[in-house]
Formats: C-alpha cells, structure tokens, sequence
C-alpha cells in the first residue's frame, strides 16, 4: 500500500445482508469480470465510494484485479483531491539583496 493509505470505513457502511449480497454476486459472476481468466473471490462496487449496494453496481473480480482496481481509484483520488502542501513565497537569491 501506498504511504498515503488511511484506513477505510467501507465495512461500516455495508447494509446488514452483506454476506447474501456478495454470495448473489459471486455466483452471477463466477469468473472475474475484468480479466475473465481467474474465479472471483471479491465483490467489487463498479463505481468507487459510491456505495450503491444494488446488484447492478456490484461485480465479481479476482484478488489481483480487484487490488489493482482500487489502488488505480486511490492514487486517482488523490492526484485529483492533492493535500495542501507546505508554500513559502519565493526567495531572492543571496547574492542579489
């Protein structure tokens, strides 16, 4: 993971039939739906953080796929949400003061 990883509070915000969500999902899609090669082990929201639940936004993928799938959404939410970082007004350089 990378250094900026803060936790997630995802399992919190699963409805309370989650196991027989993800059971529907991983039989309707027994084959990882990104790559069609490996079986699916993980029941993925197509849309990240957006907690559609519905079966329509769910979707089985491989270990490898789904880890691949969320660090791409991770790195992309921050490059498009950059912390603020540390600014100084630029110096004048020592020998021209």
């Amino acid at each position: 993971m990378s250094g900026g990883w803060q936790g997630s509070d995802r399992k919190a915000r699963l409805p309370s039939g989650w196991a027989k969500i993800r059971a529907r999902i991983l039989e309707r899609n027994p084959i990882c739906t990104l790559c069609g090669v490996r079986p699916s082990t993980h029941c993925d929201h197509i849309v990240a953080k957006a907690d559609d639940h519905s079966e329509q936004g769910l979707q089985g993928v491989c270990g490898p796929c789904h880890d691949h799938k969320s660090s791409r959404e991770g790195n992309d939410a921050q490059r498009n949400n950059p912390r603020p970082g540390r600014t100084r007004p630029p110096e004048q350089h020592p020998g021209l003061r």
